[in-house]
């Protein structure tokens, strides 16, 4: 490994760039465990955001007024307000009336408010995107699956959203996309991922330049390793007959 690091630093070197840093334990333990907090983060933003998507989606479709117009409500307010004061309005504001009402239980960490606080955010794209794919189940499908006796409920999850999630897909990972880029926000709260950990190195050291370099070269590879899952799923799932 010091190998490895020590001709990647020789390298650099010429191009003006000093990685030598990354030789000592401290740094590179830190860098090594912001990594692996944003890839975390990342992880369950993923899950906890087409979850929420699917139910709003779900409740935007609905035949119930009462659920399509908190649906709506919610969406429009979250995507039309940044998601850095989305976080600081939880973590400030509703963490500590958490904090007050069950003091030192609760169960709410720095890492949790992020993770709820986007999937919430992207979850609202998700959202949209969702309802345009349910939208666009073609209504001879729909009258098919009615023939064979489903109700509104089976016609949503057996049909409908099936169907929807192979045409928003495109949709779905472009936001995941974003998603991943949108962890950064965690080190506003003193979330211990890469960007709050090359934060906290750089202030010890003049090697700003060669951290900011790692961090776009680390998200551009995590945005791009999401693209390349989603493109495969996406060929996966493409049905004869729509598409292409």
């Amino acid at each position: 490994m010091n190998a490895w690091l020590q001709g990647f630093i020789h390298w650099t070197a010429p191009l003006g760039l000093d990685y030598g840093f990354l030789l000592d334990g401290y740094s590179r333990s830190s860098l090594l465990g912001g990594a692996l907090t944003t890839v975390l983060l990342c992880g369950l933003s993923i899950i906890g955001s087409l979850l929420v998507g699917i139910g709003l989606a779900a409740a935007l479709t609905s035949s119930r007024r009462w659920l399509v117009l908190p649906a709506r409500l919610f969406i429009e307010v979250t995507r039309n307000t940044p998601t850095l004061v989305q976080l600081y309005c939880a973590f400030l504001v509703l963490n500590m009336l958490l904090t007050q009402a069950v003091g030192a239980a609760n169960p709410l960490t720095p890492f949790a408010w992020v993770v709820i606080v986007i999937s919430l955010h992207k979850g609202a794209f998700h959202a949209e995107s969702l309802r345009a794919g349910i939208e666009a189940v073609p209504a001879v499908t729909l009258e098919a699956a009615r023939s064979l006796a489903f109700n509104q409920r089976q016609l949503l999850w057996y049909v409908q959203l099936p169907l929807a999630l192979r045409f928003a897909l495109p949709a779905l990972v472009n936001n995941l996309i974003d998603l991943v880029k949108m962890t950064a926000v965690g080190s506003a709260i003193a979330v211990n991922d890469i960007t709050y950990a090359s934060i906290m190195i750089w202030t010890q050291s003049d090697n700003v330049i060669e951290l900011m370099i790692l961090i776009l070269s680390f998200f551009g590879l995590l945005s791009y390793l999401v693209n390349l899952a989603g493109r495969a799923l996406e060929a996966r799932l493409r049905m004869p007959g729509y598409g292409h």
